[in-house]
């Protein structure tokens, strides 16, 4: 678990232990930004309770920030947005036939009034990044290590333009 002066701002979930590496992206990003967080299993159908009571009690105990990746019928992010009203990020996971067209449809279709921000398919790392953005609403040194971020970014495409020796055809 990455800290920043003792608190944990982003609270990570997985409905269950074979979706760790596929999220592992969100807590790379956080721990590359110095933002504290915990990780959890909780699943909306095998531990209903036990996720109600974690969404219900996230605020209160500081979290800002909650991500939830779950694949198959994806219903991780949709009840843990039921039961806060800090922003909730979805991060659907390919685990069926499907290719996780139906995680990315469970978790994108949520009813008016329940939102749920929704990246790609296994897209645990932008999922950490939109956190850091949140966060960064209200914190300038996050936002201007989020600029040097996009500005490394930029740099890298650049290096890869400059080494590319293609001859024209």
């Amino acid at each position: 678990m990455s800290k920043e002066e003792n608190s944990v701002l982003v609270g990570i979930l997985m409905g269950s232990e074979s979706d760790l590496d596929r999220m592992r992206g969100v807590w790379e990003v956080l721990g590359e930004f110095d933002i504290g967080y915990e990780v959890k299993i909780l699943s909306a159908h095998r531990t209903p309770d036990l996720t109600t009571q974690y969404a219900v009690e996230a605020e209160k105990r500081g979290l800002r920030v909650l991500v939830a990746g779950a694949g198959l019928a994806a219903h991780l992010a949709g009840v843990v947005a039921a039961h806060t009203v800090l922003p909730v990020i979805g991060v659907p996971l390919a685990s069926s036939s499907l290719g996780g067209l139906d995680s990315l449809l469970s978790t994108v279709q949520m009813p008016p009034g329940v939102p749920v921000a929704t990246v790609a398919v296994n897209g645990s790392r932008s999922a950490g990044i939109l956190a850091v953005q949140i966060l960064a609403v209200q914190d300038v040194r996050l936002r201007d290590r989020l600029k040097e971020y996009r500005q490394k970014m930029v740099e890298k495409v650049m290096a890869v333009n400059e080494n590319l020796n293609l001859e024209p055809s």
